[in-house]
């Protein structure tokens, strides 16, 4: 494809992304749109969705998933991102692509042919209607990534509600936008509802602290929403058809891991950019009260704290906090 054609097509994915337009068809509806997809978005998805699967493997030590569904997996970005995150247990696991855009699971299947990865290559690409005929097989994960806001809110629900009955683990990734969010916090009700556990990135199961804000303020926009960022290298093919000069771009993502089995999630996260100061760093952190709910806090940590200084300097956005071993609850 020219280039001129693919940045065009990214166009019109970048445009579906960031919308809330729900549709009755794929949005990966031809071989252009697919190679586009390919050239930008699966970069970007792998990393985001690589990102929320880290920290679900941080949250469940010890655990590796055997085997493996991805709903609207379309190039198959998340299953590549599985077998990144846990690469001791692909030659074991079992991995199913459904996506109801066949020109995306036809180029996934050839990419994963194509990697030399025998677990890749083994994976089986389905085409699959995603809403309420959706039923899946029994297995250890779900992922749901960059899909929901395809979905009319009927489909949304038909396939968290198939995710939560088949898996002891789901992962839903959006975009990191106020709809993509918004998407993520029905999931986690969800999943919630059906009996799972959050792992990441919330210290708890309860509601959404960011929700408890904009509910004390009715009728006020939405001053926040939980969203993280995953640096992505663009080739130069992903320069080309962005228009992009920059070695890399950061994908902004919302994300919820949920969980059916023994789960130990972070005592704290943090929400935003550090910000660090001489001698000083302030951390935006969601974390739990005394009395177990979700809560919002910034905590400075300065030099007197140490070690735990140290640690606040290299932390990220995104971070569970703090690192492990070290003590927390530093005085502002």
């Amino acid at each position: 494809m020219p280039p001129r054609q693919a940045a065009q097509a990214v166009e019109r994915l970048i445009e579906n992304y960031r919308g809330a337009t729900p549709t009755t068809a794929p949005v990966l509806r031809n071989p252009a749109d697919v190679a586009a997809y390919a050239a930008y978005r699966m970069p970007a998805t792998f990393e985001a969705v690589r990102d929320a699967l880290e920290a679900l493997r941080a949250a469940t030590p010890g655990w590796t998933p055997l085997s493996h569904t991805d709903i609207g997996g379309g190039t198959g970005a998340a299953t590549w991102a599985v077998h990144d995150v846990w690469p001791a247990g692909a030659p074991e696991r079992a991995t199913t692509v459904l996506d109801w855009a066949e020109p995306a699971l036809d180029l996934g299947s050839r990419l994963a042919a194509a990697s030399g990865l025998p677990a890749l290559a083994a994976a089986r690409w389905k085409r699959q209607v995603l809403g309420a005929a959706l039923a899946l097989d029994p297995v250890d994960l779900v992922t749901v990534s960059y899909v929901l806001g395809e979905l009319t809110p009927a489909d949304r629900t038909a396939v968290v509600a198939a995710a939560a009955a088949a898996a002891q683990a789901v992962v839903v990734v959006e975009p990191g936008t106020p709809e993509g969010y918004r998407r993520v916090i029905e999931a986690r009700t969800r999943l919630v509802e059906a009996g799972f556990t959050i792992a990441a990135p919330c210290p708890q199961s309860g509601p959404c602290p960011i929700l408890a804000e904009e509910a004390a303020e009715p009728g006020t926009p939405a001053r926040d929403w939980c969203h993280f960022a995953a640096r992505v290298q663009r080739s130069s093919l992903h320069r080309q058809v962005k228009g992009g000069a920059l070695s890399h771009e950061d994908e902004k993502y919302s994300y919820v891991a949920a969980v059916r089995l023994p789960a130990d999630p972070a005592a704290a996260r943090v929400v935003r950019h550090p910000q660090i100061r001489k001698g000083l760093v302030m951390l935006r952190l969601c974390t739990t009260d005394e009395a177990g709910a979700g809560e919002l806090v910034q905590e400075n940590v300065s030099k007197r704290h140490g070690p735990l200084y140290r640690a606040a300097r290299d932390v990220e956005w995104g971070d569970p906090w703090p690192p492990g071993g070290l003590p927390g609850d530093p005085t502002p």
